[in-house]
């Protein structure tokens, strides 16, 4: 054991959790890896370098980008390497495979029967939940929305009748996009919660109801974004509630019938119903 009385690395693939802006939050076992592992699979390969010098350690093995657009590529170099060492993979910030890369090399070591284990720290969804002063026991992590207006409705509507409190992340250049729409959708008095540069120095939670929420961010917001929605109640959608958005997807272009059955998904109503309320409607 070390000074630390920490184990020695194990052979195969460690996915560590790297802090989300204050380095200050590096587990000591994330330390000890970055020192010791046999290779380092980063996202990018200059943060890592970077947080390791913050964190006053020297990294002994080699550094290799692992990310979006390589990662399934270079899952095979990874994977011999497991079978004789230690492979660390981390990203930018947070845990990997959580909306980041890792989940190739997993599948392929599992695959392989190469041991894989985990060395947990910071992620901003758990963190947001706890800063959201919502009712999060039960929850669901949506990644991101879909960038265009007329999917992100869709993704919306999916989620009327959710329960449980939606988390997922945003980009700044969208997020007033994204909250307006969400109070169309789901209600503008609809509680939530905009965290904002989580543990960094200009740390922000804003709490209030998705209208107001829409409002402050139509103002402009910068850094990386977690929203939390509160659940619903749960009320059944009717054909009446799903018309606007059927006949805004149909004045963007689409056949009438077909915006009625994107607008219909996931929600219980019948195309059928929803195309006679929509000719109603017009």
């Amino acid at each position: 054991m070390s000074a630390l009385g920490l184990e020695p690395l194990p052979r195969g693939v460690i996915l560590a959790a790297t802090p989300l802006g204050n380095v200050g939050d590096a587990s000591a076992r994330l330390m000890q890896a970055l020192a010791h592992a046999d290779v380092i699979a980063a996202e990018d390969t200059r943060r890592v370098r970077n947080l390791a010098q913050a964190l006053g350690i020297e990294i002994s093995g080699s550094v290799v980008s692992n990310f979006d657009h390589n990662e399934q590529a270079r899952a095979r170099q990874l994977i011999d390497a497991a079978q004789h060492g230690t492979v660390l993979v981390v990203t930018d910030a947070g845990m990997p495979i959580i909306s980041d890369p890792g989940l190739s090399l997993v599948a392929a070591a599992a695959e392989r029967d190469i041991p894989v284990t985990c060395f947990p720290g910071p992620s901003a969804v758990p963190t947001a939940l706890a800063l959201s002063g919502l009712g999060v026991g039960h929850f669901l992590f949506d990644a991101f929305p879909p960038r265009k207006a007329g999917p992100r409705k869709a993704w919306l509507e999916s989620l009327r009748n959710e329960k449980r409190a939606i988390v997922f992340f945003e980009s700044p250049h969208r997020i007033a996009e994204t909250l307006a729409d969400a109070a169309q959708v789901l209600g503008s008095d609809r509680p939530a919660a905009v965290c904002r540069e989580l543990t960094k120095t200009y740390e922000e939670i804003r709490r209030g109801t998705l209208a107001e929420l829409a409002e402050w961010a139509s103002g402009g917001a910068k850094g990386e974004i977690t929203v939390v929605i509160e659940g619903g109640t749960g009320a059944a959608v009717t054909a009446v509630d799903l018309v606007p958005q059927a006949l805004e997807l149909a004045e963007a272009g689409m056949r009438l019938k077909d915006a009625c059955k994107q607008a219909a998904k996931g929600t219980g109503v019948s195309n059928r119903e929803l195309y006679d309320a929509a000719v109603d409607a017009r």
